[in-house]
């Protein structure tokens, strides 16, 4: 993260309805890699170095204001009431940066893939000596996109609407991302001049192009890649611009010397932790708060959330690490098992169609198929300790809260409800009882019963 300075802050823009997501939730509250796109679009400037940030909310909204209001306090919220364009919206913010005198960027929360390293050439720009700079692209289809017309020396001489542009205009394919930066002195003094005389009576923040062009200041363009820019407003475009991150997250992992034989069905986090030598197998899902050392192998078809996975341990295929799992060095987690805030131990395997939930299981343990810890009372959560070298045989059920010692076992088939000392077996069956010939009489009593019903 780039070092905050006193010089550098931003606006982003979160006032939008977000009609078109058709969903209870609020746009910018969507997620992608495991994130909303607001703090995707904070996190970008806090990265950039962006000492203060203010977010423009819409009253509509107040999930939104809540939410920036948990992660930057109620000073970094602006709200646009009503909304009158994306000009009147950067204003809202104005008072709240009142005395600020560094550069300023705008930016938007619906534009989840804008990091650092797409807002930094701005600052750059500035710091050359342009007066305003406006983040460009190049569309592969411009369609409704704002046209960047540029002089013969490259500077942007003005921005035209798709609808009011000549059929000269239409073939430019450099486009407006909506991304501009500027001291706050001079973009707040532009604002100012903006007039609503348009079909929707609102203020258009791409007007200040004209406006500084009219002072005779400089106008810079810097581009960037077009997925870098591309806004959310579907849920169509939410799953594409999801696309697009999963690619750049799978690339940055295999680049560190991850292994993914099939990575198009890998599916990460923005904060996946993954270290180079790590073996990850198809239709893996590694959700938020994941840590994989070296050496780790997660195979097919496991889900893994909030969890951390030590060097050399196997897990899977079709295990579930969930929150608190803590899987050791060499420990193997297999199949249809389950484990959830519990420590396992150094070499430790519960190989089959178990469920560990809240405890530990000590280094070299073996834990046998069908193996359940019995956590919950239907209150309460109880913790469930398996010692050292302790072998839990299959279908053993462990009622916590209980301890099995050190090299103990439990007999399968067991309900273990008591401590178990360390080196003892614990044993809780019926007796088993037999009779003789009981089988073959009972098919034939039924045979019988069936040839009776069919004759009558």
């Amino acid at each position: 993260m780039a070092e905050a300075s006193a010089k550098r802050a931003a606006v982003i823009l979160a006032a939008g309805q977000g009609t078109r997501m058709r969903s209870p939730t609020p746009k910018v509250l969507h997620r992608i890699g495991g994130r909303t796109m607001l703090d995707r679009a904070i996190d970008a400037t806090e990265a950039a170095g962006c000492a203060r940030t203010v977010v423009v909310v819409g009253d509509h909204s107040p999930e939104v204001g809540a939410h920036v209001a948990g992660r930057l306090g109620d000073g970094a919220i602006a709200v646009q009431d009503p909304p009158l364009g994306t000009g009147h919206a950067v204003r809202a913010a104005e008072q709240t940066l009142a005395g600020f005198t560094g550069d300023l960027v705008v930016t938007y929360a619906d534009a989840p893939l804008i990091d650092a390293a797409t807002l930094e050439p701005l600052f750059a720009a500035r710091g050359r000596g342009a007066d305003l700079v406006v983040l460009g692209f190049q569309a592969a289809e411009p369609g409704a996109y704002g046209r960047l017309v540029l002089d013969v020396a490259g500077g942007l001489k003005r921005i035209v609407e798709a609808k009011d542009a000549t059929p000269e205009e239409l073939s430019i394919t450099a486009c407006n991302s909506g991304v501009l930066a500027a001291s706050a002195a001079l973009l707040f003094d532009l604002l100012g001049e903006v007039g609503n005389e348009n079909a929707k009576g609102e203020y258009y923040l791409t007007d200040v192009v004209g406006l500084a062009r009219g002072r005779g200041l400089k106008v810079a363009v810097v581009f960037a890649a077009e997925t870098a820019v591309m806004g959310v407003n579907s849920q169509a475009e939410l799953a594409e611009a999801e696309a697009v991150l999963q690619r750049q997250l799978r690339r940055r992992l295999m680049d560190s010397g991850v292994t993914m034989p099939a990575p198009e069905t890998v599916h990460l986090s923005w904060d996946s932790e993954v270290a180079g030598g790590v073996t990850i197998e198809p239709n893996v899902v590694l959700a938020a708060g994941v840590r994989i050392e070296t050496g780790a192998v997660i195979r097919a078809f496991s889900h893994l959330e909030d969890c951390v996975v030590r060097s050399g341990a196997v897990i899977g295929p079709y295990a579930r690490l969930r929150p608190g799992a803590d899987i050791g060095e060499d420990a193997h987690i297999g199949n249809f098992v389950e484990v959830k805030k519990v420590v396992v131990g150094k070499g430790a395997k519960a190989n089959h169609l178990s469920y560990l939930g809240d405890g530990s299981v000590g280094a070299g343990a073996n834990i046998g198929a069908g193996t359940i810890f019995c956590n919950y009372d239907g209150f309460d959560k109880h913790q469930t300790h398996v010692g050292e070298g302790a072998f839990i045989g299959s279908n053993t059920a462990l009622v916590a809260p209980v301890t099995v010692g050190a090299g103990a076992m439990t007999g399968s088939g067991s309900v273990v409800t008591r401590d178990v000392a360390a080196g003892a077996l614990a044993l809780e069956r019926s007796a088993q009882v037999e009779k003789p010939g009981w089988a073959a009489r009972f098919r034939e009593m039924k045979r019988a019963q069936k040839s009776k019903r069919q004759n009558k």
